[in-house]
């Protein structure tokens, strides 16, 4: 395949579950319940996820009854047998028990599981994914192009284009007008008869096309010429039945992620069917549920209750708690009750805020909180919680200061195993603990019904809010232990992760003042900037068309201005995409107008329209999530709005930054780290070039020119500082000779001359990223210089693109995530020393390796003085760290 990512996968399961049925020996459980067709579609669907441990993998199977091709052709399929009675039994049974293993299943209604695999293969490739199609049906052969092969898990044979071709003879474009022109017996398409694989091969080898064959039938002798003549008619049909259609409505294909197996569902199944090895794994693997303790869960709602569990929490070793709220934002959620938990299997759930018909009386709201109030406060009592983060701020919005934040069962989740995909409290309940936990839609509803939690009777609440404080203590005497194994994770988690919690959740509350009248003003100017390119464009078309539309601009570029036509959709249709449109815009005006429209629509739709209206009315300040444990190598990302994605590189990006302002008084600062990767690249490796050239404040990258190209640094050139430069950041994330011949626009030849000269020159580097790499095959993973841990499963598969991106990640991951420790350590000791110092200046935003601060006008130069070197002292490196300050009068004229 193509990609570095795994590929998408996608399992023609009807087909299979027929293979399978012919292909088993008959088998069947102790009470004659036939087992052997789902045996053999289970095997071949684990076999394959447990090959790529795919991100999207489906198994998609045929709806019953009629499909739309019947519409079409009423005698479509009408030869085929009735099902067996015993294959028939057995698909209810399969499709429970691929749910149960977590694997996503899909029937859609009325269409055919070759057309959703069609669409959901086009939308998937269309996004740079590589798509494996499993199956045995030659008619997908059809799908098949650079980013799309099929498998045949039978005799383990890929096919990729050169494979159609040797199979068939003819092209993957021309699969569909060979197998018209052969028909299908079994599906009922007429096709031509007398007409087999070698004379539909032969024909289309010659026409290219059915068209062009049906214009020169009359070309064809003997007996098969006659037949495709007294055929002509049909084969329009034939080949509409046989054309698999890849834009069906289907249920969104990214949602086609395998989840962990539900032991609840998935055990009792394996029971029934008598499948004794899988049943085995899944009692004894890491995600098989324990027997079940008994639970004690109560709903306080006398005093005399609330006062014998302050007690306890008073005098625990760790108490878990969980606030249960009115809203995800932290910002605008009221608490409506809280719960607790000091030992595993027993809870409480302290309501006082629920609201709906025939709501039993609480405990009063004020009371409670002043009962509360100490302990939450009491840094003394140290507290366990899933998330703490939003806790501490939804208890702010009460005007309480959670203290005491010693453990975060997700944050142990995430030191533990960052790869991991999942780190919400339910999954990882079903992963650590073997247990099914009450989901929020099972007793609030799902989508635009759903109630808020004040709304839900405390019978359901109750026992669903003390459960999330009971699994939180269990999931941390699980996890914690584990964390312990290893001192530097362990130090990870105590230095970095945990003291960062509060500094994250003042940036979030602090929020990051707006000028909505700017980003307004932008968006009427984008919008009439927009509305002239839009008339350039009708103008330079010569018509009047819209712009968002593919089709038409398909029309306008290459059927009235004939364009060349530089890649083709899966319907074989010219392609407007970005990539394309930017080929074709260096030698045409009209794609360049495109892009420019497309461009200005994307930051007017994503900024200038959406950030005024993300404006808290309370604080006049808008307010982004700050997420610890989602990136693998320990960045942080931000969303609602995500502030570490706004243009820097365009002059309309940069003004959206200049929207961003500090209030009267104050200025905005950016302090950010110089370098820091290639600081870091120099620490690791110990090169001693790398060394001497920032120990003496060299401009980096003029260096390496100076090392590479063999020149005194006063004479090397802009031209050769841009390619040092490439180089250097290539090295860092693993590029190849081919992606640095590429980026440089250079011979593969002279790019690895580059490549060559730079290691020559830095031959620590060389050592590093070689040790690196072979260390990471022996033990499987990598760390940044303090100790977190990336691992890569990856990193000795079989699979040679998937084995070189770990390969990859493994030289660049221990410098991304050493940047990202050393800025969580500066923003700990950026905040601790704002706490001293009671100081009014607010720390507002953190972006990839930059701080920003609204800084009082009164104490301007001393406090930046001050809050750069805090930066630098953040960590000890063989170089020098350097912070970078900027000032101004809004984030843009702050870089």
């Amino acid at each position: 395949m193509t990609s570095v990512k795994p590929p998408v996968i996608l399992v023609d399961a009807s087909s299979y579950l027929f293979r399978a049925y012919h292909a088993m020996p008959p088998l069947n459980n102790s009470k004659g319940m036939p087992t052997g067709a789902i045996y053999g579609v289970i095997n071949m669907m684990k076999k394959l996820h447990d090959e790529y441990q795919p991100e999207y993998m489906a198994m998609i199977f045929d709806p019953k009854g009629k499909t739309f091709r019947n519409d079409m052709y009423s005698e479509y399929k009408a030869n085929r047998p009735p099902m067996p009675d015993d294959l028939r039994e057995q698909i209810a049974p399969l499709h429970e028990l691929i749910k149960a293993m977590g694997m996503p299943l899909v029937v859609v209604p009325d269409v055919e599981a070759d057309d959703v695999i069609g669409t959901y293969s086009r939308l998937a490739s269309d996004e740079g994914f590589d798509v494996l199609i499993s199956t045995g049906d030659k008619d997908m052969a059809q799908l098949v192009k650079p980013r799309v092969k099929l498998i045949n898990t039978m005799n383990q044979t890929i096919m990729d284009e050169a494979g159609v071709m040797d199979k068939f003879q003819v092209r993957p474009d021309q699969i569909i007008d060979y197998l018209a022109l052969m028909g299908d017996k079994v599906d009922n398409i007429p096709g031509v008869p007398k007409v087999g694989p070698k004379t539909a091969a032969k024909w289309l080898t010659s026409y290219e096309t059915l068209e062009n064959l049906a214009e020169n039938a009359d070309e064809i002798g003997g007996k098969v010429g006659e037949s495709l003549r007294e055929h002509l008619d049909q084969l329009p049909l034939s080949k509409q039945l046989t054309e698999i259609k890849c834009d069906v409505e289907a249920p969104d294909w990214h949602e086609l992620k395998p989840s962990d197996p539900d032991p609840a569902e998935l055990i009792p199944l394996l029971q029934e069917l008598e499948f004794k090895t899988w049943l085995a794994e899944a009692q004894d693997g890491d995600d098989a549920p324990e027997p079940e303790a008994e639970t004690e869960y109560v709903t306080i709602t006398e005093r005399s209750q609330l006062d014998d569990w302050l007690t306890k929490l008073k005098n625990a070793d760790l108490m878990a708690f969980d606030t249960e709220t009115t809203s995800l934002d932290y910002m605008q959620a009221r608490l409506v009750g809280m719960s607790f938990a000091v030992q595993p299997h027993e809870a409480a759930y302290l309501p006082f805020a629920h609201d709906y018909p025939g709501a039993p009386d609480q405990l009063p709201e004020d009371e409670v909180l002043a009962a509360i109030k100490p302990i939450l406060e009491d840094a003394s009592i140290p507290k366990v919680g899933q998330n703490l983060k939003y806790d501490r701020s939804v208890l702010k919005n009460h005007g309480i200061d959670l203290n005491g934040i010693v453990f975060d069962s997700m944050l142990e989740s995430y030191i533990y195993n960052s790869t991991a995909s999942r780190h919400d409290m339910d999954s990882l309940a079903l992963k650590y603990l073997g247990r099914k936990t009450i989901s929020f839609s099972d007793i609030a509803g799902t989508g635009k019904k759903q109630l808020t939690f004040n709304q839900i009777a405390l019978e359901e609440a109750g026992p669903y809010a003390a459960e999330d404080a009971d699994i939180t203590l269990q999931l941390h005497q699980r996890l914690w232990p584990e964390v312990q194994k290893e001192e530097l994770l362990c130090q990870v988690f105590k230095h970095i992760e945990i003291p960062l919690v509060p500094v994250l959740s003042d940036i979030e509350r602090t929020g990051v003042r707006l000028d909505p009248k700017s980003l307004n003003q932008q968006s009427a100017e984008l919008a009439e900037e927009m509305d002239q390119l839009e008339h350039q464009a009708h103008s330079l078309a010569g018509e009047n068309f819209n712009l968002g539309s593919p089709k038409q601009l398909q029309e306008i570029l290459f059927e009235k201005l004939g364009l060349p036509v530089l890649k083709r959709t899966p319907k074989k249709q010219p392609s407007t995409a970005e990539d394309v449109l930017q080929q074709l815009a260096v030698d045409y005006e009209l794609p360049a107008v495109i892009l420019q429209y497309r461009s200005l629509s994307k930051l007017k739709s994503t900024y200038t329209d959406k950030l005024p209206d993300m404006i808290n009315d309370q604080t006049g300040r808008i307010h982004t999530s700050y997420h610890q444990a989602v990136t693998a190598t320990g960045r942080l990302s931000s969303t609602d709005p995500n502030l570490q994605n706004i243009p820097i590189r365009t002059a309309q990006g940069r003004r959206v930054r200049q929207a961003f302002i500090p209030d009267d008084g104050f200025k905005m600062v950016a302090i950010d780290y110089s370098q820091i990767e290639l600081r870091i690249m120099a620490h690791l490796s110990g090169d001693s070039g790398l060394i001497s050239a920032f120990e003496q404040g060299k401009d980096i990258h003029a260096a390496t020119a100076s090392e590479i190209f063999e020149t005194v640094l006063e004479d090397v050139t802009s031209d050769q500082r841009r390619q040092a430069k490439a180089i250097n950041f290539g090295l860092i994330y693993g590029m190849s000779v081919f992606g640095l011949a590429r980026q440089l626009g250079i011979e593969r030849g002279q790019a690895q001359d580059y490549m060559n000269a730079y290691f020559d020159r830095y031959p620590g580097v060389q050592a590093y990223m070689d040790n690196t790499r072979a260390l990471a095959k022996e033990q499987g993973f990598v760390e940044t210089l303090y100790g977190r841990r990336l691992y890569l499963p990856e990193i000795n598969s079989r699979n040679g693109m998937r084995r070189q991106h770990a390969e990859r990640t493994a030289i660049n991951a221990p410098m991304q995530g050493t940047a990202a420790d050393i800025i969580k350590l500066a923003m700990i000791d950026v905040w601790q020393w704002l706490q001293d110092q009671s100081s009014d200046i607010r720390m507002i935003m953190q972006v990839h390796d930059e701080l920003v601060f609204e800084v009082p006008e009164s104490n301007l130069d001393n406090d930046c003085e001050k809050l750069k070197q805090i930066m630098q002292d953040a960590a000890e490196l063989d170089v020098p760290l350097i912070a970078d300050i900027g000032i101004g009068a809004n984030w843009d004229e702050a870089h």
